[in-house]
């Protein structure tokens, strides 16, 4: 099965809108050991959303 960079580039920008999210989870005061989690996620979605734009580098999100 092979994916199209337009497919992979609609499911980084999913991703990247799903990053919003987990940022205002951090500001909960409530989150307790799920920070950790939280913080976590954020790191790897950052790293996928480098390693997309080092791949396809003329491609704006």
């Amino acid at each position: 099965m092979t994916i199209d960079a337009q497919t992979i580039k609609e499911r980084v920008v999913k991703v990247q809108s799903q990053r919003e999210y987990l940022l205002t989870l951090l500001e909960q005061p409530n989150l307790g050991t799920l920070r950790v989690d939280v913080n976590q996620a954020l790191e790897e979605m950052d790293d996928l959303i480098d390693e997309f734009r080092r791949t396809f580098p003329e491609t704006q999100l």
